[in-house]
C-alpha cells in the first residue's frame, strides 16, 4: 500500500476516456485533511478539468472508517500557540483555511461531474467536500457531523450557505448541536443524493467504467447510482432528523440565541432524543454558539461566494482570539474536556467581543 496522503487513478471507459478517482489515503487520522492533502488535491482537479479524457472524478476515502473526519485540528492549534520562525509569512491556519475554501469552492463549480462516495465518518471538513459534489453516495455506515461549536470554533465550508438551504430551520439546529446524521438524514437534509450499500462500490464503479458518458456524463452517471440506490432500498435507515422535524422547528422558533438554547432544555426534559443535542450546546463555546447564529441569520440570501470570503475573515479572528485553541487543548491535546471559554455562559457574553469576529483581520 503506498504511504501517499492522496492516492490518484485514471481509470479507463469503455467510450475511450477515464475516471479520475482521487482517494484519501490517511485512513489511521480517519482520512484528516491537511494542507497537503488539500494542495495535491487542489491541483489534481484543476489538471483534470483541462483534461478532455477525463469524464468524471470519483472522491472517496481510503478504509471502511471514514471518508474524511475534518481537519487536522493538531496542527491547527500547534500554529496557534507555537512561535513562527518568520511572522511575515502566512501561518499553517491562515493558509490552511484559505487553500481548503477555495479547494471547496473549487469542487462545488467543477465543470465535470463528481461522485463523491461519502462511507464512514463525515465532519466538518469532510462535509465540505461531500457537499459541493455533484453526486453524492451515503451508506449505511455513513455518520456525518458539524460539531465545531464544542472545539470553540463555528460551522464553516460554506455551511452558512448549505446549513440554510436545509428544510425549514434544520441547520440552525444542526450547527448548534453538532447532531451526528445517518445516511437519511443527510438526503433529507441535501447534503447527499443517494443511499447505496458500501459493498456495492466496486460493481458501482464497474458499470461507470462500462457506460458511455462521452455525451452526458451526469445523466449517464445519475442512471447507475439509481440503479443501485434501489437495490439498496431495503437497507436504507429511518431519518431521525426527519422524524423530529416538527420538534426542530419548536426548538429553534426564537428570536435570540438565549432563546432557542432554553427551548432546547425544555424538549429534552420531553423527549429523549434531544438530551444528547441539549448536553452538547450546554458543554460548547458561548462564543462558538453565538458566531454560527450571527453567520446563519446573515449568509440566508448570499451566494456560496460570499459565504465563503466571510467564512475565511472569520475562521481568521478564530485562529487569533484564543477560544477555538482552548476548545482544541480541552478536547484534544489534554483530554480533561474542562475547556476554559472567554465568556463561560451565554448570559455572560459580551456583544463586542462577538462582533469583532467579523471585523476584516
Amino acid at each position: 500500500m503506498t504511504s501517499e496522503p492522496v492516492v490518484f487513478e485514471e481509470l479507463a471507459t469503455a467510450d475511450g476516456g477515464v475516471i479520475g478517482v482521487a482517494r484519501l489515503n490517511v485512513p489511521r487520522s480517519l482520512n484528516a485533511l491537511s494542507l497537503d492533502i488539500i494542495h495535491l488535491l487542489r491541483d489534481q482537479f484543476d489538471a483534470w478539468a483541462e483534461q478532455d479524457a477525463v469524464r468524471a472524478v470519483w472522491l472517496e476515502g481510503a478504509g471502511d472508517k471514514a471518508f474524511c473526519a475534518g481537519g487536522d485540528i493538531v496542527a491547527l492549534y500547534r500554529d496557534m500557540t507555537e512561535p513562527r520562525s518568520d511572522s511575515s509569512r502566512p501561518g499553517v491556519g491562515e493558509r490552511f483555511f484559505t487553500d481548503e475554501y477555495q479547494l471547496d469552492y473549487r469542487i462545488h463549480t467543477f465543470p465535470k461531474p463528481v461522485v463523491v462516495w461519502g462511507n464512514g465518518v463525515v465532519m466538518g471538513g469532510g462535509i465540505g467536500l461531500l457537499v459541493g459534489g455533484s453526486h453524492r453516495v451515503v451508506t449505511e455506515s455513513s455518520r456525518l457531523a458539524m460539531p465545531e461549536v464544542s472545539i470553540g470554533l463555528y460551522p464553516d465550508v460554506g455551511a452558512g450557505w448549505f446549513l440554510n438551504r436545509m428544510p425549514g430551520r434544520v441547520g440552525l439546529f444542526l450547527g448548534l448541536t453538532g447532531v451526528h446524521m445517518n445516511a437519511a438524514d443527510a438526503i433529507f437534509t441535501d447534503l447527499a443524493d443517494r443511499f447505496i450499500s458500501h459493498d456495492r462500490r466496486d460493481d458501482v464503479m464497474a458499470m461507470l467504467l462500462n457506460t458511455d458518458l462521452t455525451d452526458s456524463a451526469h445523466a449517464g452517471i445519475s442512471r447507475v447510482l439509481r440503479q443501485f440506490e434501489a437495490e439498496s432500498r431495503d437497507q436504507r435507515p429511518e431519518s431521525p432528523v426527519r422524524q423530529h422535524f416538527d420538534q426542530i422547528q419548536r426548538v429553534t422558533d426564537g428570536d435570540s440565541l438565549t432563546e432557542v438554547v432554553d427551548n432546547l432544555q425544555r424538549m429534552a426534559e420531553q423527549e429523549p432524543w434531544f438530551e444528547r443535542p441539549a448536553k452538547t450546546v450546554a458543554a460548547a463555546s458561548p462564543t462558538a454558539m453565538a458566531l454560527h447564529w450571527r453567520h446563519y441569520h446573515r449568509s440566508a440570501l448570499d451566494s456560496l461566494a460570499q459565504v465563503l470570503d466571510r467564512e475565511l475573515a472569520l475562521s481568521l479572528r478564530c485562529l487569533e482570539k484564543g477560544e477555538f485553541a482552548e476548545g482544541v487543548r480541552a478536547l484534544l491535546i489534554d483530554k480533561d474536556k474542562q475547556p476554559r471559554w472567554q465568556y463561560p455562559t451565554l448570559e455572560s457574553l459580551d456583544e463586542a467581543w462577538v462582533e469583532s469576529f467579523f471585523s476584516a483581520p
